[in-house]
């Protein structure tokens, strides 16, 4: 039996029998981290690259007042900031957001802190990367309701845009295009990552960082196989699995009417298929999963360990796991409010808040 296998048997030991009160964990720290190793990644604590599409200063700068831009959408209320509130977690805290018209979402909002790091945007995956998830929610009637024409007529219409335009997008013809908003807001997004949570700091080094509760439950993450989903820099985000591989949780948690990734594939093996979500600063994103019915983040663990892995794991291992959860919070990115430029008497004017 290996040393890694030896260290898991008795640290379950010491779970059932400690109860977690103030037992010391069975193996030294090191070991720990290097099984960790083994499944995730530190976050950078610089902005990633985006292939084919330079994160300037500059088109940093544009990107984030399109982010905070409520004239992108036809009712000139509702900005990308809305459902993805910067100063709560990168999403909103609803079950599922509120779009144009008063209109209540089919799905609960993603966070965008650190979403750079998804295989690819959204629950069900339809958007490849930031850049084609932002031009998504501004033509949804259901968020935004407008459209890419409404889109570049509006910022064409206020000056101080056409020059920040022109000055992110050097040398081209036209700069003020649809594609290049959601190139902006794409560099903005990829400037949003939260390094330096105390994880990432055990990672890295540090044995006194993580309390011997949080280390059980990191060390259960990994034996009782929700690392297999939910791993890598962003601790999921990558990978499509079905909502209930060993048992579907009630239609509450799991509404029959949503299927998942079968409405980008039309594939029958898609049926409630999801991306894994990404649990950085889990903490922080109440509720949970696509449907946001659950609140409790003890409760959004037990039901994953039994519908996804078959485990009826008891209240001190489920405890330990949201311990362990919770140490995947990091440092948010301080982000001013910019000011907005002053539309003109050539902006279209703001569309009623009623439903398309």
């Amino acid at each position: 039996m290996t040393s890694r296998r030896l260290f898991s048997k008795a640290l379950l030991s010491t779970v059932a029998t400690c109860a977690l009160g103030g037992a010391a964990i069975a193996a030294e720290p090191a070991e720990l981290r290097e099984s960790a190793l083994d499944y995730f990644e530190v976050i950078p604590s610089m902005v990633p690259a985006i292939e084919g599409n330079a994160v300037t200063r500059e088109k940093v700068e544009l990107g984030k007042m399109l982010f905070f831009e409520p004239r992108l959408s036809a009712s000139a209320i509702i900005s990308c900031n809305t459902c993805h509130n910067l100063g709560m977690g990168g999403d909103d805290n609803l079950e599922t957001s509120i779009g144009h018209g008063w209109q209540k979402g089919p799905r609960n909002a993603p966070t965008v802190l650190n979403a750079v790091f998804n295989e690819a945007q959204f629950w069900d995956g339809r958007a490849e990367d930031l850049k084609a998830q932002a031009k998504g929610p501004v033509q949804a009637g259901v968020e935004m309701a407008s459209t890419p024409e409404r889109v570049v007529t509006v910022l064409k219409s206020i000056p101080e845009y056409v020059d920040h335009f022109k000055t992110a997008f050097p040398g081209e013809d036209d700069p003020v295009t649809f594609d290049n908003m959601a190139k902006a807001i794409e560099a903005f997004e990829a400037t949003l990552i939260t390094p330096a949570s105390r994880f990432d700091q055990f990672l890295e080094g540090n044995d006194t960082i993580m309390t011997e509760t949080e280390m059980t439950g990191l060390e259960l993450f990994i034996d009782t196989g929700c690392a297999s989903c939910h791993n890598g820099v962003n601790v999921g985000g990558t990978g499509y699995y079905p909502f209930g591989v060993v048992e579907k949780p009630g239609s509450e948690v799991l509404p029959p009417d949503d299927k998942g990734r079968f409405a980008v594939t039309q594939t029958a093996s898609d049926d409630y298929v999801f991306r894994a979500g990404p649990l950085r600063n889990i903490a922080l994103t109440a509720p949970y999963f696509h449907s946001g019915k659950v609140w409790d983040l003890e409760q959004a663990v037990a039901i994953m360990s039994s519908s996804q892995l078959g485990a009826e794991l008891s209240k001190n291992e489920v405890k330990a796991i949201t311990a362990f959860l919770q140490t995947l919070t990091g440092q948010e990115p301080q982000v001013t409010y910019p000011i907005l430029p002053v539309s003109s008497t050539d902006t279209p004017k703001p569309a009623a808040m009623i439903a398309n």
